[in-house]
């Protein structure tokens, strides 16, 4: 995962890791009070809730034998007595890219999922396992092993997967063992599944490519429209690509033309970018909230960093947007959504108040505010209602479920209901359609589903029609008029396992979306760089 963002690692290594990751906490509001729960009471059918993963318990006929202190030659590691090896001979191999899901077995196991990725390189033999160069990788017609290893806070663990059997040229199953400091940790089985398109589904239906726009800068990250201008946010790659801003006319959405790239000394993390009147706010993981001024749209001057008092050291901002005269950010480093006043001076953001949830171990990752409430997808403690409306904001109602990764959300109204599409950031993640009219008594009425082994990123409600940013899985827009039943009508296959920098992250493909009414969708792909559709 080397040419890829240190923070992109520290995800990706999360999500396979059988140890937990926080984010630091500094000081800040009281955290809110949890409100006591009450019985749905809207007219939709409430559906069961699963959470983003059910256990179906072995994925594979091997088995993983080593003891405790075992951890010499990976092939002594499984028996594979039961597997069909031969039939990994057929599998795709050349330049493919394989996600996988992974089920920890025995004492260590989290009770949760994990997910891995296999990338192979023209030749058929591996490139990167979990994001690393390979570690004693062996694939051959007699050998498929697959290994890396994970260094973190003075902790090295070693991943090694044996493939037992394929049931098809792009999906095979097999066991997996860790190894922690040189002793062995802990043993499951996993399903790997190939990351080409959908099987018998086409490039796109329903929505056209104008423009394609290459993004030199770094990780691209996100995007937002205003002033015939696209501002593209992104992260570092590496030393050799740092990240930042990069803008573009698209005054013709038929043939962009880039205008300025650049970022600030020692700040190139760029996840997030918003705009008022003149303003453009940039969410900065090094320095907390960026302010630049728009009065040349095609190059942006910086004005200053919006200040935030009582908070020490660097603030990590990771996602903003805008409602009337209100900026919100959020922090995973403070642990709080920021409120900023902006009404006055756009190019001045006064902070007017922190909202913090202090019961968990998650943190603001994205959020959505209507009609005096704002909408918090607060990571693993699940999705938050608060009221912000008063002087003390306060909790309404949360919704929670299991392996919770609560990543971006959309709000609306529907038959004199308030809906929020909610998604995930994580192994399963989908779309859940929930009742939040009454915000402690939350619901969920429907959903919306594509392959278990990838995420979601980002999605923008307009009118009825929900526009997905959905990582492998590209562009999908859905008719949402009866919102119990999201229905797809056009998508997008951004993904393509040939794109110069793919990587076998979970984190790849569709990542950020504005639909600015112009009449084109506006994307972010991570490879790609900048594509604009025609809309629907």
């Amino acid at each position: 995962m080397s040419s890829r963002a240190t923070r992109l690692l520290l995800a990706l290594t999360c999500a396979a890791s059988l140890a937990g990751c926080s984010s630091e906490q500094q000081g800040g509001p009281a955290p809110l009070a949890e409100p006591p729960s009450v019985p749905y009471d809207g007219f939709w059918t409430q559906l069961p809730e699963n959470g983003e993963w059910t256990d179906p318990g072995p994925l594979s006929a091997c088995s993983v034998q080593a003891s405790s202190t075992a951890c010499g030659d990976p092939a002594t590691f499984f028996d594979l007595s039961g597997c069909e090896r031969g039939s990994l001979a057929g599998l795709e191999r050349q330049g493919a890219i394989y996600r996988a899901e992974l089920r920890y077995e025995g004492a260590n196991a989290t009770g949760s999922p994990g997910s891995a990725g296999f990338q192979f390189d023209a030749s058929g033999q591996p490139l990167r396992v979990l994001g690393q160069p390979p570690l004693d990788s062996r694939v051959d017609a007699e050998t498929f092993l697959l290994s890396s290893q994970q260094t973190r806070g003075g902790t090295t663990d070693r991943y090694v997967f044996a493939g037992c059997q394929a049931s098809g040229p792009r999906t095979f199953t097999g066991c997996l063992a860790v190894c922690r400091n040189g002793q062995f940790r802990a043993r499951g089985t996993f399903r790997a599944e190939r990351m080409t398109w959908r099987e018998n589904e086409p490039e796109s239906s329903g929505l056209q490519r104008v423009s394609e726009s290459v993004v030199e800068r770094g990780y691209p990250l996100d995007v937002y429209v205003t002033r015939s201008h696209a501002y593209v946010v992104s992260g570092p790659t590496g030393a050799q690509r740092p990240g930042g801003l990069t803008v573009f006319d698209v005054s013709d959405p038929r043939a962009p033309v880039r205008r300025a790239s650049f970022a600030l000394p020692n700040d190139s993390y760029w996840n997030g970018v918003w705009a008022k009147d003149h303003a453009l706010y940039v969410a900065s993981g090094d320095a907390g909230v960026l302010v630049f001024d728009l009065t040349d749209p095609a190059s942006p001057s910086f004005v200053r960093r919006a200040e935030v008092q009582g908070a020490s050291g660097s603030i990590n901002v990771h996602t903003v947007f805008v409602e009337g005269d209100r900026l919100y950010a959020m922090s995973p480093s403070l642990g709080a959504t920021l409120i900023f006043d902006v009404s006055s001076d756009p190019l001045a953001p006064r902070l007017l108040s922190r909202v913090a949830y202090g019961d968990g171990t998650g943190y603001p990752h994205d959020a959505f505010a209507s009609e005096g409430r704002l909408y918090v997808n607060h990571t693993v403690d699940g999705f938050l209602v608060v009221d912000v409306g008063g002087e003390n904001p306060a909790l309404l109602g949360r919704y929670t479920y299991g392996n919770a990764y609560s990543h971006a959300n959309a709000v609306g109204t529907f038959a004199g209901r308030t809906v929020a599409f909610e998604g995930g950031e994580t192994l399963g993640a989908h779309v859940r359609v929930l009742d939040v009219t009454n915000p402690s008594g939350i619901a969920k009425v429907g959903e919306y589903k594509l392959r278990g082994v990838t995420s979601i990123h980002n999605m923008v409600l307009v009118g009825t029609r929900l526009y997905i940013a959905h990582y492998h899985e590209g562009v999908r827009v859905l008719d949402v008029a009866d919102p119990t039943r999201p229905t797809e009508v056009a998508h997008f296959n951004t993904f393509r396992e040939s794109d110069p920098g793919r990587s076998d992250s979970m984190y790849e493909g569709a990542i950020g979306m504005r639909v600015p009414g112009d009449g084109y969708i506006y994307v972010v792909d991570t490879s790609r760089g900048l594509l604009i559709f025609d809309d629907l």
